[in-house]
């Protein structure tokens, strides 16, 4: 199927390893042109690399923190020079946390705010401009199920990205009579690193290996069992981005294996 993606140009952040790197493959494999945006410089230039070899498109990898607006306009500057605008933005950049509003700092709070809120408001500004240019785009952030239905020990991670899903509709009211297209992407269970990493901090209080609590998790609340895998999360990215979503505007998809619990 032509999905009208071929000869596009996309920015995904958080886009070296994850949810972002598996978005970042599966446009490049429609033929698309990929910039990836990433903290880790090394990792992010291996993997663009790694993309244009395999799928024969230009691939770039841009060395970005998100949550601090100088690098933004840095990364910005680099796409202008390299790639002859954006067509497609995919707001992946994020981070799973740990704590009790009780025990939080402030820092903490507003850290987190720059990195999955601001972040998502300070590329809309530097890339819209491009879409409207070239007569429309899309615009594709990462939420969760979480900002709807929250974990108990990550409060700053469920507040943060529920505030994502306002944002997206309000950036969807926005753009649309620019013909750019804004829709939220909210994933269930994703064995990503981050999962990883949250498990290995959960299971060590639990006395019990990282396996054994990520499958106790599936088990509790993925109604099918299981984690998707980053590549299944990524074909939702696709079709929204591409001809066969352009009726989708202003929309949140659940993406959970069964974990939502009634009707939204």
């Amino acid at each position: 199927m032509n999905l009208g993606l071929k000869g596009k140009q996309v920015f995904i952040t958080g886009g070296s390893v994850g949810i972002g790197l598996s978005v970042a493959r599966a446009f490049a494999r429609e033929g698309s042109d990929v910039a990836l945006g990433a903290r880790n410089l090394q990792r992010v230039e291996e993997e663009a690399k790694r993309i244009a070899d395999d799928y024969g498109v230009k691939s770039i990898g841009i060395s970005v923190d998100v949550s601090r607006p100088e690098q933004i306009e840095a990364a910005r500057k680099r796409i202008e020079t390299e790639f002859s605008g954006i067509d497609v933005l995919v707001n992946n950049a994020g981070t799973g946390t740990e704590e009790t509003i009780m025990d939080s700092t402030d820092d903490r709070w507003y850290a987190v705010w720059d990195l999955h809120v601001m972040s998502t408001v300070r590329t809309a500004r530097a890339f819209v401009p491009f879409m409207r240019q070239r007569g429309g785009g899309v615009i594709l952030n990462t939420a969760s199920i979480c900002a709807t239905q929250p974990l108990w020990y990550e409060p700053i991670y469920n507040t943060t990205k529920a505030a994502l899903l306002m944002l997206g509709k309000c950036m969807a009211n926005e753009f649309v009579t620019d013909n750019i297209r804004v829709n939220t992407v909210s994933p269930g269970l994703v064995l990503t690193p981050d999962w990883w990493k949250t498990a290995g901090i959960l299971a060590e209080k639990e006395g019990i290996t990282p396996k054994e609590y990520l499958d106790g998790v599936a088990e509790k609340y993925a109604g099918n069992k299981r984690f998707a895998s980053p590549d299944e999360i990524a074909e939702y990215y696709i079709f929204l981005a591409s001809d066969c979503g352009k009726y989708s505007v202003g929309s949140n998809y659940y993406i959970d294996g069964g974990w939502l619990e009634g009707v939204r």
